[in-house]
């Protein structure tokens, strides 16, 4: 009972920190906040004044819908890696931000469906024609042509609160590019036609002002460059929820691996070894990437694969749409993050984390 006196019951826990006597016995069976002493004749749980700030964390994460494995991390990380612990909380941050801008535009949505007549609402983005066209190029090659999902034939125009993200996916890749700018409106997405697209890239083209002018309005977007101006009307189509795949799950980070663009375009287009593997009933070639002893990448043939000491980290891809993210990422230096063989493989500019591609792993 001596011992007893100086820690804290679960009521006095639950009291001090915010949390209730429920939710502390969920976080010990979860092994987030366990007691540092269990009575074994009653099964009363104690906890020490140390424990104080952990709970206060754990109430405070919990208010904000932070799931529980990131809770989990943070507490582990706070002592001797806070900015980790930092880097999860401004990842949930964005999640939180992101949904609040999806709400937004839902919402949007549903007022006009309950009052048609009302006038509609106009987003005006003003922002710099290379930066758009160069976000344009990064994603215009992984636009779908599967004439049964014409979903997929087009580019989304994703309007933010300063600026304008275009993603692009045929299921088997997706592309993201960003351009910042001064947003008038409400957040609002408008899926583009392909045709539309290209004639958007076109005018870009012909930019001699320092400013295009985008406007989003009654199911039509319009670009004025210069004087000219193109409008196309929008899609009638919900676009895949592609935020999902942006978010890596805590406590499980990519390997990022630099590499020289010029000489793994050498080796993909000089014929790099591959593997063939069935693919929706066809045989397709694949491209197997793996990571050196000095964090390089490789390119990994047939007799890697089998044996016993197959190597942990492999990824399969297909060597046409790789060279595609190269070519439209650009620069001579680029990162790919590999999650392993069932998670998708991202190819990122180094200086640039908006503007990158996403490829969907063949199963090897």
């Amino acid at each position: 009972m001596g011992v007893e006196s100086e820690l804290r019951s679960i009521g006095e826990l639950a009291r001090t920190s915010g949390l209730t006597v429920s939710a502390l016995r969920f976080y010990d069976r979860s092994g987030v906040l366990t007691p540092t002493l269990v009575d074994p004749v009653n099964g009363y749980r104690w906890y020490t004044d140390a424990q104080v700030t952990p709970a206060r964390l754990v109430a405070g994460l919990r208010r904000v819908g932070m799931p529980l494995a990131e809770i989990a991390a943070v507490l582990r990380l706070r002592d001797d890696e806070p900015a980790r612990a930092g880097r999860l909380l401004d990842a949930h941050l964005r999640r939180l931000e992101n949904g609040l801008a999806d709400a937004r535009r839902e919402l949007s949505r549903v007022r006009a469906l309950i009052d048609p007549e009302e006038s509609p609402m106009t987003t005006r983005i003003v922002l710099p024609p290379a930066a758009l066209a160069a976000a344009v190029d990064a994603v215009r090659f992984a636009v779908g042509d599967d004439p049964e999902l014409p979903v997929l034939a087009g580019v989304l125009l994703d309007v933010e609160s300063d600026g304008v993200r275009l993603v692009a996916t045929d299921r088997y890749r997706m592309a993201l590019g960003r351009a910042a700018g001064r947003v008038d409106g409400p957040p609002v997405r408008a899926l583009l036609p392909v045709p539309a697209v290209d004639e958007f890239r076109a005018l870009l083209d012909t930019a001699t002002e320092p400013e295009a002018h985008l406007t989003v309005a009654a199911g039509l977007v319009t670009l004025a460059v210069a004087g000219a101006e193109a409008t196309s009307a929008v899609l009638p189509y919900e676009f895949t929820d592609y935020r999902r795949l942006l978010h890596r799950p805590a406590g499980a980070p990519a390997r990022r691996v630099p590499v020289d663009v010029a000489t793994l375009r050498a080796a993909l287009r000089a014929g790099t070894p591959t593997v063939t593997r069935d693919h929706e009933g066809v045989p397709l070639p694949v491209t197997v990437l793996g990571v050196d002893d000095r964090n390089g990448l490789r390119l990994v043939d047939a007799s890697d694969l089998a044996g016993p000491d197959r190597a942990d980290l492999l990824v399969g891809v297909n060597g046409d749409f790789l060279l595609d993210a190269l070519d439209a990422a650009g620069g001579p230096q680029l990162v790919l993050e590999l999650d392993g063989p069932i998670a998708p493989l991202a190819v990122r500019r180094p200086d640039d984390e908006d503007t990158f591609s996403i490829l969907m792993p063949i199963r090897l």
